[in-house]
């Protein structure tokens, strides 16, 4: 059975969500560092990793999963501290893999349109799902704001998913297109070696910079 959202309840959600979205935040740093660092193709594929991320945080937030999150400070701190690792390892791989002549011949086969392979873009996918999903601070925002636009009866879940389901996809559009035009940026560089490396160097310290981030900050 579909559940029945009133209209002007699913307008004022959609238009909170598209301020959301478009409010630059970890998620869009990560996505146009992908791009940048990997392709624009990888950067799509980031930004759909963490757009099935939104969908994984809706169903811990209908499923009543999330609260555990907001009832242990324990599980909180295991799953920040994941993440945070997770962030501090992709930052330091891309700052010191030496391969900087790899990195400019590959902003070189963007610009020529050389497929990317299949583990690339499964690479950019579940890179973008694990750093969504390991953001407690997700999940706890999932708990708090999607239960405001549904109701309270017997399909309160179903609705919580449809909207979650909405979020991911407005998620997905705006971070593809970061994704897209970061990759554009890239591909700017294949002639230019230092630039390229120098642009590696700053991909990799952003993405240590939000590692560090996560783990200092709180609940």
């Amino acid at each position: 059975m579909l559940p029945t959202i009133d209209l002007q309840s699913y307008l004022l959600f959609v238009g909170a969500a598209l301020a959301l979205v478009l409010t630059p935040g970890p998620d869009t740093v990560f996505v146009l560092t992908q791009g940048v660092s990997a392709g624009k193709r990888e950067g799509v594929a980031s930004a759909l990793g963490v757009s099935t991320g939104v969908l994984v945080h809706t169903a811990a937030a209908a499923l009543g999963l999330a609260a555990l999150l907001r009832a242990s400070a324990l599980a909180y701190a295991a799953v920040k501290y994941a993440g945070a690792a997770y962030l501090l390892y992709l930052g330091a791989t891309t700052l010191w893999r030496g391969d900087d002549l790899d990195f400019a011949e590959r902003a070189s086969a963007d610009a020529r349109s050389v497929p990317t392979t299949g583990s690339d873009l499964r690479g950019g996918y579940v890179r973008g799902v694990t750093v969504n999903v390991l953001n407690p601070k997700v999940a706890l925002f999932f708990l708090a704001f999607l239960p405001q636009f549904v109701g309270s009866g017997s399909e309160a879940t179903a609705e919580m998913l449809a909207l979650g389901g909405t979020y991911a996809v407005l998620t997905a559009l705006y971070l593809g297109t970061v994704g897209l035009l970061s990759g554009g940026v890239r591909s700017a560089f294949r002639a230019r070696p230092r630039l390229a490396d120098g642009l590696r160097w700053v991909s990799g310290s952003v993405l240590v910079g939000l590692g560090a981030a996560l783990a200092l900050e709180s609940r």
